[in-house]
Parts: structure tokens; C-alpha cells; sequence
């Protein structure tokens, strides 16, 4: 069941959900509108072209991104993809999750944003992964509402809460390595 206004200022006040920093204006009628953080993490320029990424190998993986940190503002160019934050850090009770989405307003400036589950359990700051597929740069500041969260709750509470690579996370979060099992 998608969790209304009410429900969400009930499990904010009850400590059952927690933002922070919060702000009361970033709930919505169903939802909750994160805003940006200060950081961008954008794909190495000095690889090259000719650079084909394995995403099993450690040292491909750490050396794909360069990141920007204290960024006051964040321009992403024409067909660049990049890797952003929420300013706020969230603390999931272990029977919600979430669906995270591209706020409809920079949609219609033809930016694009596959949509992300927040897994019950889930604590930290979320990484965005933003493409621009405008044939112009577009500039976000920190603080602009950019992605909408829209909880759910579970039939029953989680056996297993998130306990994964992207636990605790704090600001833009750089891919794992795949592992490949065989």
C-alpha cells in the first residue's frame, strides 16, 4: 500500500522513518521529494573512447568515474551521464521500501533517471543516476527537489533487512564490482 502524506509525517514523528536533514516541505501528497547534494561523479574523460569497461575487473571499476565534491553548481552536458546524491540521509524501518523517481519538471528539460527500489532495511544517502538526453547542458544547484520517493509497505516485516555493498553510504556512491559466480 503506497504510503500517504499522513502516513509518512506519522512514522517521521514516531522515528520509524528517518530523514535527515529534514524539512517538512519535501512531503508530498504520496511521496517525498529529495533534494540534491553537492557532488557529482562523472565518467572519466582520460579513458578514452577506445576504453571498454569490465565491470567484473576491480581497476576498470576505479578508475571509471572521477568525482566532484562541494559543487555549487552541477552542469550536465548533452548525452552525459552522471552519478549524483540526496542531500538526505534516510533510514528505512525493515517492513517499507521505496521507488525512486525523476522528479516530472527536469523530465521535461530531458533529463532521464531509471527508476531505483530503496530495499526495507536501506540506511544512507541515495545515489542518482542522472542521463541528460537534451541537446543542451543543463545546470541543478544543491538544494533543488529533484527526485520523488514513493513508499510502500510490505505485506509483513523483511527476514532479511538490506545489509549491502551500498549500506551507509554517504554522498554519490561508486559502482561495485560484479562478481561473476560460476
Amino acid at each position: 500500500m503506497i504510503l500517504s502524506d499522513y502516513d509518512l509525517e506519522n512514522m517521521i514523528r514516531t522515528a520509524r522513518l528517518e530523514i535527515k536533514p529534514f524539512k517538512k516541505d519535501i512531503i508530498r501528497e504520496n511521496g517525498v521529494d529529495f533534494r540534491l547534494d553537492n557532488q557529482v561523479a562523472r565518467h572519466n574523460k582520460k579513458l578514452g573512447e577506445s576504453f571498454v569497461l569490465d565491470p567484473s575487473n576491480e581497476e576498470h571499476v576505479k578508475k571509471e568515474y572521477v568525482l566532484e565534491k562541494n559543487k555549487k553548481e552541477i552542469i550536465i552536458y548533452p548525452h552525459e551521464q552522471v552519478l549524483m546524491s540526496t542531500l538526505e540521509y534516510l533510514k528505512m524501518p525493515d517492513n517499507a521500501m521505496g521507488f525512486v523517481e525523476l522528479r516530472s519538471t527536469w523530465a521535461r528539460h530531458g533529463l532521464m533517471m531509471p527508476p531505483t527500489i530503496i530495499d526495507a532495511g536501506f540506511s544512507g544517502n541515495v545515489t542518482l543516476e542522472v542521463f541528460n538526453a537534451s541537446s543542451n547542458a543543463i545546470m541543478l544547484k544543491p538544494g533543488l527537489r529533484f527526485a520523488h520517493v514513493i513508499f510502500d509497505t510490505t505485506l509483513n516485516r523483511v527476514s532479511n533487512p538490506y545489509s549491502g555493498s551500498y549500506f551507509g553510504q554517504k554522498g554519490v556512491r561508486l559502482p561495485k564490482v560484479i562478481k561473476i559466480t560460476k
